[in-house]
This record gives C-alpha cells, sequence and structure tokens, in this order.
C-alpha cells in the first residue's frame, strides 16, 4: 500500500467554506487503476488539515498523477485566501498492514 497525504494550513475563518469546496468538487478516483479510497481530514488546530488517498502501490499513485483524470479533479482550484501557504506533500510506502479481521501483512 502507498499513502499520499497534503498538509493544508486553511484559513479558521474560512474552514466551513473549504470542507465545501472538498465535499462538492469531482475527484475522478472512482475507478482508476490501483485507488483505494481518500479521506480528508481535519486536525485538532484550527485549520490543520490533511488530504490522504491511499494506493495498491506508489506505481499506480504515479499514473494517476499523469492522466487526464488527475488534471481535470486539479483544474478547478480553491477560491483565494482559504488556503494559507503552499500544501505539504507526504509520500508514505506501507511497512506493516493490518486490517480489521485479519492477519497482519507485510516485513
Amino acid at each position: 500500500m502507498f499513502i499520499a497525504m497534503n498538509q493544508f494550513q486553511v484559513n479558521p475563518d474560512r474552514a466551513a467554506e473549504f470542507e465545501a469546496v472538498w465535499r462538492t468538487r469531482e475527484s475522478h478516483l472512482q475507478g482508476f487503476a490501483g485507488f483505494r479510497g481518500f479521506a480528508l481530514l481535519r486536525g485538532d488546530d484550527p485549520g490543520d488539515y490533511i488530504s490522504h488517498s491511499t494506493w495498491a502501490s506508489r506505481e499506480a499513485f504515479l499514473a494517476w498523477t499523469q492522466s487526464d483524470a488527475f488534471r481535470q479533479a486539479h483544474g478547478g482550484g480553491m477560491p483565494e485566501g482559504i488556503i494559507l501557504g503552499h500544501p505539504r506533500a507526504r509520500f508514505y510506502d506501507a511497512v506493516i498492514e493490518e486490517p480489521a479481521g485479519g492477519p497482519r501483512a507485510g516485513a
């Protein structure tokens, strides 16, 4: 499993607007080969958010970033002044996976 995350610092006064943009967006992720799931996470600190997508592999994620679906998903943008600074991208390969109700996988 591969995880791609972007950390956003959002203007706390516009957090509801930030969430609304994500809720109403066309993600273009469903049906893309290797896509496992997506979550938008809100942290305990005001304005702290992370977009979190899981993939079957790093290669599947990289294929997504080179696709027309990716360009369509990222074409709209966010209204000015909602995000403070640039998102911080973070990428992780799973070392151990332990699904609920199943055996642990990985080394």
